[in-house]
């Protein structure tokens, strides 16, 4: 049966890969895509809207269907501060997503991170370790949680630490007990997501490490 599939965070990095392989797939009749810009793909599946996260309800109307991608994220840099990231990485997250269980959306599929612990002295992995929590609480059928390493491909601005990362990591990787650490390309990501949201069997609460990302 042919999906309709919604996405937040569609003008990001993965996501914007992983609208492409959406717009792309057999599987999907349509995509409904949500962000705060304008996304620069054309399509007779594609439905985009520019919506306002801090009054998602607004949007309630538009967040139905099979598949919810949620793919936002920012670093406190480009935020401002850490209580303005986590507006974005957990508030507007769980925000959509209990929208999108009440809504009776039965598949939800996160792009959290290697290292997401709520036990973290680290405020991003905390923050990444809390969502996952609070999104497990939420009754879909099914919860895909994906924890990538750093993620390469082109962005829109340059991060220059991840930047100096992805050139020296491929190469350290390769030693013994640092192949964990690997970074991973954009369309690998999105493939996987993709795959597992239309080819796979997803029951209950299933985490992606870097590894069964790969596979």
């Amino acid at each position: 049966m042919l999906k309709t599939a919604v996405i937040i965070g569609a003008t990001g990095l993965v996501g914007s890969e992983l609208l492409d392989q959406l717009l792309e797939s057999p599987d999907i009749e349509k995509v409904v895509a949500l962000a705060r810009r304008e996304v620069q793909q054309t399509s007779d599946k594609l439905e985009s809207h520019i919506i306002d996260f801090k009054n998602l309800e607004q949007s309630r109307d538009l967040i139905k269907g099979d598949l919810f991608f949620s793919c936002l994220g920012t670093t406190k840099k480009q935020a401002g501060s850490i209580d303005a990231q986590r507006q974005i990485d957990f508030d507007y997250q769980w925000e959509a997503a209990r929208i999108a269980a009440e809504n009776n959306v039965p598949h939800y599929l996160l792009i959290s991170s290697s290292g997401a612990n709520a036990q973290s002295h680290s405020q991003y992995f905390k923050m990444k370790g809390e969502l996952e929590q609070a999104i497990k609480q939420l009754p879909f059928q099914n919860v895909s949680i994906f924890q990538p390493s750093l993620l390469l491909g082109k962005r829109r601005e340059n991060r220059l630490g991840e930047g100096l990362a992805a050139k020296v990591l491929p190469c350290l990787c390769q030693l013994p007990g640092l192949r964990k650490l690997r970074p991973i390309h954009d369309w690998e990501l999105a493939g996987k997501m993709l795959k597992v949201a239309t080819k796979e069997r997803a029951d209950g609460v299933s985490t992606y490490t870097l590894d069964e990302i790969f596979q």
